[in-house]
């Protein structure tokens, strides 16, 4: 790629896509805001996404294609990996004279276009694509996706291929027979599969054998099996995952792999003996969970730069917050995934290794043969790694392995469970920590949850938001006179619940000397808080009030993941 010739606002005067008096004023605001011209522009409302990248296109000497003009062939679809471009959000347009034909959304990703040539072998041609664009026609191709795997479970119903039915046939057949189980639990899990739930929940009652779905974060009851039917699907459940079915007094764990539309898909399982009989939980671990990309999780435009700004640092800590389920562990493989080159060596010590990433040396916790995180991190000091991910600092002997390696030249990603960004300083002190030494390490704290995003097959304009919702967010009337609320109606693709995906709200807590002071003097969270809000920290329920206005989620989502811990008071 040529070095850039001229100036974009220069272009864009020379195109007539922006006149002079505007774009003194844009360059200014660019200046005062430390924000891309083009980024500003676009806030300004002074110029289209189109001109921009057509203008971007000029200036770093390539090809500028508009998507909705140029007619991609099928063919096309398989030059490159789905997950390089759901990760990376390229477009493979063909190819020409043994080169491949690309469209990219960001002209200064160098990194990205050496990734792209060593992992596919071959030479490029990069053309310059509106990122909206990009986007329409990748999240277009899953939209398709989605739309088979409905189409396939409306078939097994018409086929008689249910739940229900399975349970009829089993209660008609003879309990030597198998069959009628093992199709039953196949079936509840595949089923699961296609509903896009996280979590299958398995529970006796006295009475029946609830089955629930954990979709999008909220539990949906499934089914009611005959409790005569409990012990032999147990049995089956744990015959898959590898445990001892004749334990029934203990806790077990187990894992098992399947390939459902033509994906391997891993379940990792927990039984728990109760009153009624064992609970377990089938938990769905897809691979594409960590494929997502960095920009797809959540952050706004300017969060994103920070983050990418941050894990690029050489070393340090930066720790993800929140509680069990809020998405910590996709965030910091997605970190991974757009650190993972092959001039670094990442190493990992988790507790489980939950998903396998091709590139990365993952170390399992072993605690029944002294493989502790303790252990595994003291070893993996002397790998030479370039970055360590821990998956959670549970205590002050490995809070202070991970700042001493911070310390000597490695990136250390990590998480902790509090409510906030501010009061992991607090706690990892607590832990026994010394403040200089958290002062000094810790490079930036994001904590995160995830909220529920509005279907966008039946979303429409909420004409009455619930005034208790909005008084937690501090929504005004004029603000909702000027951004009004939505909501999901319920049609068939959500399963009726006006919501399809999670996303993820954030706030972001970089060091700077005021807070590394407050920290050195064991300051409480309270005032560590104020100074980070001071120094310009987003909460999370302001980005929550973003994301409301930009109508991706409802106010009553924010104010479920925020109110519940005590955070509505931020905003």
């Amino acid at each position: 790629m040529q070095k850039k010739q001229r100036h974009l606002g220069e272009i864009l005067y020379r195109k007539g896509f922006v006149d002079k008096n505007n774009l003194i004023r844009a360059l200014k605001k660019a200046k005062d805001t430390k924000k891309r011209l083009g980024e500003t522009l676009l806030e300004m409302g002074l110029a289209t996404e189109d001109q921009i990248t057509e203008a971007l296109a000029k200036q770093f000497n390539l090809e500028y294609v508009n998507l909705d003009e140029v007619e991609i062939p099928q063919s096309a679809s398989k030059l490159i990996p789905e997950e390089l471009v759901k990760k990376h959000r390229v477009v493979p347009l063909g190819q020409d004279n043994g080169e491949l034909k690309v469209a990219i959304k960001d002209p200064m990703d160098l990194d990205l276009l050496d990734l792209l040539r060593f992992r596919l072998n071959t030479e490029l041609r990069c053309c310059l694509a509106s990122p909206s664009k990009i986007e329409t026609l990748i999240n277009g191709k899953m939209d398709a996706v989605r739309s088979s795997i409905d189409a396939t479970a409306a078939e097994l119903a018409a086929a008689g291929h249910t739940i229900e039915a399975e349970v009829r046939r089993a209660q008609a057949t003879d309990e030597s027979d198998e069959g009628p189980i093992i199709r039953l639990v196949n079936l509840i899990i595949d089923e699961a599969v296609k509903m896009r739930a996280s979590d299958i929940h398995i529970e006796p009652m006295a009475d029946r054998v609830r089955v629930r779905y954990r979709i999008d974060g909220v539990c949906v009851e499934r089914d009611n099996i005959p409790k005569n039917m409990q012990a032999p699907m147990l049995a089956r459940v744990k015959i898959l995952s590898g445990m001892d079915i004749g334990e029934r007094r203990l806790p077990q764990d187990g894992r098992i792999k399947r390939t459902i539309e033509k994906q391997d898909i891993d379940f990792r399982v927990s039984c728990l003996p109760g009153y009624h009989g064992e609970s377990t939980v089938l938990r769905i671990l897809r691979p594409d969970s960590v494929n997502i990309g960095i920009q797809a999780i959540g952050f706004e435009s300017e969060d994103y730069q920070r983050f990418t700004k941050i894990i690029k640092r050489p070393n340090g800590i930066f720790l993800v917050t929140g509680p069990t389920g809020s998405g910590k562990t996709t965030t910091l493989y997605s970190a991974l995934q757009e650190l993972n080159r092959p001039d670094k060596k990442i190493i990992t010590a988790e507790d489980p290794v939950e998903y396998n990433i091709a590139g990365i040396n993952q170390c399992q916790v072993r605690t029944d043969i002294g493989l502790t995180f303790e252990s595994i991190l003291r070893s993996m000091l002397r790998q030479a790694p370039n970055i360590i991910l821990i998956g959670e600092i549970r205590d002050g002997i490995v809070a202070d392995i991970a700042i001493q390696a911070a310390l000597t030249g490695h990136l250390v990603f990590s998480t902790l469970h509090t409510n906030d960004a501010p009061s992991a300083i607090t706690r990892l002190i607590d832990m026994g920590v010394k403040p200089f030494l958290v002062a000094s390490s810790i490079q930036a704290i994001m904590a995160q949850r995830l909220v529920r995003v509005i279907c966008e097959n039946c979303k429409v304009v909420d004409p009455s938001p619930d005034p208790h919702f909005l008084r937690l967010l501090n929504i005004t009337p004029d603000e909702l006179r000027k951004h009004p609320a939505y909501k999901g109606a319920g049609c068939n693709r959500c399963q009726g619940t006006g919501y399809r995906g999670r996303i993820a709200v954030f706030e972001m807590l970089e060091m700077n000397n005021q807070i590394r002071e407050l920290a050195f003097a064991r300051a409480p969270s309270g005032e560590l808080r104020k100074a980070a809000v001071a120094s310009g920290m987003k909460t999370l329920l302001q980005d929550g009030r973003i994301k409301v206005f930009k109508g991706t989620t409802t106010p009553a989502e924010i104010s479920r993941v925020t109110q519940a811990e005590g955070l509505v008071m931020d905003a």
